[in-house]
């Protein structure tokens, strides 16, 4: 059982305090500027999850002429766990570190002083206290970005777990559905060919009737077959064909919950066949879940018209900007993405683009290639 973590005004709240307590413990109440700035620095904790390096620049001065330090060793822990600059961090601990090591004001500081002892030993606590808040801000940071990562290997996995479930039913489809056509419908078409000519040559009215009979219900199940292999053919892409099937019309919200930056520009009608308006849809559907697995931190454009008789849909992403981590793949994306397409009389193509992302393109003519 995960444990539950406090509110984010709740912590703020206690860090004021303590920082608080810090002036109370360390500054002289009669010296007023250090008190005013150790009183700032406090209070200025409470924009260090809005404005971090603000923050740490408003708590830096109480460092340099008292000896309170929570508050800018609190914002210099918001900061590095916050920020992925590294020379800035680096930075801003040394010069916490300077102002906490020289004495107030620096005039007073004498070059023959650096070289004893228990300088350089206060030097040396001085530095480790500045690296220790970036370490574990940075620490942090690195933790929140695993667990992002994780849940998005997590959602992978699920993902490529449905797409080699729906693979192997659309194949076991298309193969009940060869044996339909070949093996049940041929079989079916000689009995009513066989009760035609029963019908016709017969003399006995009550074997003629049968004969008529059998014939009918022959041509109603040739019917039915037919129908049947017609729909095991076009769900490949669902395990059932009673759930609703995307549209054009669906677009929009795919988009904006794909958990990515993605921007749509469409112009299609309303009133394409079903099965282009799906492939369109699948395209994008897959391009989107690529682009969330291999391209953490890139936006997307996807493009959509019609021009002629053909449609055209292309989605490009930019660079990531964020390390990928080599998840699992079954490599069913995108065959299955030409297999739609050809299946449809179009094709699809992608590659990488000159900017470091990538593009996948779909054409399809505006009528479904007949079988």
């Amino acid at each position: 059982m995960r444990a539950r973590r406090l509110p984010a005004p709740l912590v703020d709240v206690a860090l004021v305090g303590v920082s608080l307590a810090d002036t109370w413990v360390h500054v002289d109440a009669g010296d007023r500027a250090a008190l005013s700035v150790s009183l700032l620095a406090a209070f200025a904790l409470l924009l260090r999850r809005r404005l971090p390096l603000t923050t740490f620049a408003l708590t830096l001065p109480t460092a340099m002429i008292s000896d309170a330090a929570v508050a800018t060793t609190a914002a210099l822990y918001t900061l590095a766990s916050l920020s992925r600059h590294r020379m800035l961090l680096a930075g801003c601990a040394l010069v916490f570190a300077a102002g906490d090591f020289l004495p107030w004001p620096w005039s007073a500081v004498r070059v023959t002083e650096f070289t004893q002892s228990g300088n350089l030993f206060h030097l040396s606590y001085t530095l480790a206290t500045a690296a220790a808040p970036v370490f574990l801000g940075q620490l942090v940071q690195a933790r929140r970005d695993l667990s992002l990562r994780l849940t998005e290997i997590s959602e992978a996995r699920e993902h490529e777990k449905l797409l080699t479930a729906q693979s192997v039913l659309a194949k076991e489809r298309a193969q009940l559905a060869r044996e339909m056509h070949d093996v049940v419908s041929h079989q079916v078409s000689l009995i009513a060919v066989q009760a035609g000519a029963l019908q016709v040559g017969s003399g006995d009215p009550e074997t003629r009737e049968a004969a008529a009979t059998i014939r009918r219900l022959s041509v109603q199940t040739l019917d039915e077959l037919r129908h049947m292999v017609g729909v095991l053919r076009a769900s490949g892409s669902r395990p059932t064909e009673l759930t609703p099937q995307p549209s054009l019309a669906d677009l929009r919200r795919l988009v904006e919950t794909s958990g990515i930056e993605a921007k749509l520009e469409t112009g299609l009608p309303a009133d394409l066949p079903p099965t282009i308006q799906r492939a369109v849809y699948r395209t994008v559907q897959e391009a989107l879940t690529n682009v969330r697995k291999h391209a953490p931190g890139a936006t997307a454009t996807i493009r959509i018209d019609h021009r002629g008789r053909t449609v055209r849909t292309t989605i490009t992403n930019t660079a990531p900007t964020r390390h990928a981590l080599a998840l699992p793949s079954a490599q069913y994306g995108l065959a299955g993405l030409r297999q739609r397409a050809e299946l449809l009389g179009g094709a699809v193509t992608s590659g990488p683009t000159p900017d470091g992302g990538y593009a996948l393109h779909l054409e399809l003519p505006d009528e479904p290639r007949r079988r």
